[in-house]
């Protein structure tokens, strides 16, 4: 079993390009299933992610292909088809 918090800390790289998407910042749980949903990604990182009005990136759970003791591995283009 994983916790919530193990997850926020792992870097979240799209395994068709290599590029490091960052790290979760938050997560969207079924309550009623007691599952989780998909995770949710800044969409700019760094100091300019204070002042964009661009959305989050939300993957969906489908997404995640492998999630490692460091990093959680997501199929990106899946979801931006």
């Amino acid at each position: 079993m994983i916790k919530a918090s193990e997850l926020r800390d792992k870097e979240i790289i799209d395994i068709n390009t290599g590029e490091k998407l960052g790290n979760i910042i938050d997560i969207d749980v079924n309550l009623e299933e007691g599952k989780i949903e998909g995770i949710i990604l800044p969409k700019e990182t760094g100091f300019f992610r204070l002042f964009s009005k661009e959305p989050e990136i939300y993957l969906p759970w489908s997404a995640i292909k492998k999630i490692g003791a460091d990093v959680i591995l997501v199929d990106f283009r899946s979801i931006s088809s």
